[in-house]
C-alpha cells in the first residue's frame, strides 16, 4: 500500500536554487510506501488528482474512510486554486452508528411515505417545513434534525416507513437498505430507522476548466475533489458522475494530446529528506487529533454555521494545526499521520471559506446572514460567481 505525501512541483521541489525563477509546474508526487516505510518520488509527464472528497473531516459522513481531503491539501500546498471549499452537502438520513462512515438511507424512503420522528415518537417537521413537512428539501430536513439533536440532545431521529407501507412493498423498494439494516438487527418493516445527518459531497474544490486542468501546468483534478462549477452552491441527486466520469473522460482525452515526455530527471529532485525524525508515530496522537478535527468541524463548520462558531473553529483549528505540524516535522511517516495533516489543512480552508461567505446559499447556512440570503439566490443574482472561495 501506497500513501501520497505531496506533489512534486518545480521550482519549489528543485534541487537547483536558481530554478527558483522558473514557472511553477507539476512533475509527479513523493510516494510513502507503508511496507517499507521509505518515500520515493515518482516521476509523470502528468499528474492528475482523483482523491475524493472530504468528508471524513466531519463526525458523521457518508464517505468511505480515505475521504479525508489529501487530494485538495496537497494540491493548496503546491500553490493550486482551490475553490468554494465552504459548500459542503450534508445528507439528512444516514443510519445511526458507532462508525464515523454511515451507511447512507435514501431520500427515497421519505418519498414513499416515511416520515421523520423524535425518539420518542412525535413527528416534528411541521415545525421547520408547514407546507412540505417530511417532502422539504434535503438541506431543510438535514438541519431540521440536526437542531432537533443539539437543542434536546438526541443521538439520533427515527425515520418510520414500516407504519405507511406494507412490508412486501418495502423489502420490494429498498432490498438494499432493508437486508442492510437486517444485518444491524433492524428490521425496518416493522421498526423506524435511526438516522442522523451526515456530510455527503463537497461541491467545491481545486478548481478546474472544462478538461480537468487545474492551474497549475501539468496537474489535472477529476472527481470530487475537483471544482467544475457544474454544481454551483448545491450538488442536485445522482449527479456526481459529471465531475468523476464526464471530466475523467475529458482529462484522458487532453492527456492524449500532450507530450508524454518527462520534462525532469530525478537528478532535478532531491531525496525526501527524513534525517532528524525522532519520533514513531503515536495512534494516540494520531486518533486524538482526528477526533478534535472531526468535532470542531461538526459541531463549529457543520450544517449551521456562524460567525461566533466559525471564529472558534478557525482559532482552535489554527492552534491544532501548529501542534500537528510540530508533531510532523519530527516524527516517521505512517499513512495515519499524512492523513491527519492533510485533514486539519483541509478543515482550515473550509472554515475560512465559511467565515469569509455571510451569504446563505446552496449547501453553505450561515444563521447570521441576511434574511434574503437565507430563502436561497435571488433570481437577479442567479448568474453571480458564487463568493467565498479560497485561492
Amino acid at each position: 500500500m501506497h500513501t501520497v505525501v505531496d506533489l512534486i512541483t518545480f521550482p519549489h521541489h528543485a534541487a537547483d536554487p536558481l530554478a527558483v525563477y522558473k514557472p511553477l509546474t507539476c512533475h509527479g508526487a513523493y510516494v510513502f510506501d507503508q511496507e517499507s516505510r521509505r518515500v520515493v518520488p515518482i516521476l509523470a509527464c502528468q499528474t492528475i488528482l482523483a482523491t475524493g472528497g472530504i468528508g471524513q473531516i466531519f463526525l458523521n459522513t457518508t464517505n468511505p474512510t480515505g475521504a479525508r481531503g489529501d487530494g485538495v491539501a496537497m494540491a493548496y500546498r503546491a500553490g493550486a486554486n482551490v475553490i468554494n471549499a465552504e459548500y459542503v452537502q450534508f445528507h439528512p438520513t444516514a443510519l445511526s452508528s458507532s462508525d464515523v462512515t454511515k451507511f447512507l438511507i435514501s431520500e427515497a424512503v421519505r418519498g414513499e411515505g416515511g416520515i421523520l420522528l423524535t425518539p420518542q415518537g412525535k413527528p416534528f417537521m411541521e415545525k421547520y417545513a408547514p407546507e412540505w413537512k417530511d417532502l422539504a428539501s434535503r438541506d431543510i430536513v438535514a438541519r431540521a434534525i440536526y437542531s432537533e439533536m443539539v437543542d434536546k440532545g438526541y443521538p439520533y431521529m427515527l425515520l418510520d416507513i414500516a407504519s405507511h407501507q406494507s412490508g412486501v412493498y418495502i423489502k420490494e423498494r429498498f432490498p438494499h437498505i432493508y437486508a442492510y439494516c437486517l444485518e444491524r438487527n433492524i428490521d425496518i418493516t416493522r421498526q423506524p430507522i435511526p438516522v442522523v445527518p451526515a456530510a455527503h459531497y463537497f461541491c467545491g474544490g481545486v478548481q478546474v476548466d472544462l478538461v480537468g486542468r487545474t492551474s497549475i501546468p501539468n496537474l489535472y483534478a477529476v472527481g470530487e475533489v475537483s471544482c467544475t462549477g457544474v454544481h454551483g452552491a448545491n450538488r442536485l441527486a445522482s449527479t456526481s458522475l459529471l465531475e468523476g466520469l464526464v471530466w475523467g473522460w475529458q482529462a484522458a482525452e487532453d492527456i492524449r494530446t500532450r507530450s508524454m515526455e518527462i520534462l525532469l530527471n530525478d537528478r532535478d529532485i532531491p531525496e525526501w529528506n527524513d534525517s532528524g525524525l525522532i519520533y514513531e508515530p503515536d495512534p494516540n496522537l494520531i486518533q486524538g487529533d482526528m477526533h478534535s478535527v472531526r468535532n470542531l468541524m461538526w459541531h463549529y463548520v457543520g450544517l449551521v454555521r456562524s460567525e461566533y462558531r466559525l471564529n472558534r473553529a478557525i482559532r482552535d483549528l489554527r492552534q491544532l494545526w501548529l501542534d500537528i505540524e510540530e508533531f510532523y516535522r519530527k516524527t516517521r511517516l505512517s499513512d495515519g499521520l499524512i492523513g491527519l495533516r492533510n485533514s486539519v489543512q483541509t478543515a482550515l480552508i473550509v472554515a475560512y471559506a465559511a467565515h469569509r461567505n455571510r451569504d446563505s446559499r446552496g449547501c453553505h447556512y450561515r444563521e447570521d446572514s441576511h434574511p434574503q440570503a437565507k430563502t436561497g439566490t435571488p433570481p437577479e443574482a442567479a448568474n453571480v460567481k458564487l463568493s467565498g472561495g479560497l485561492q
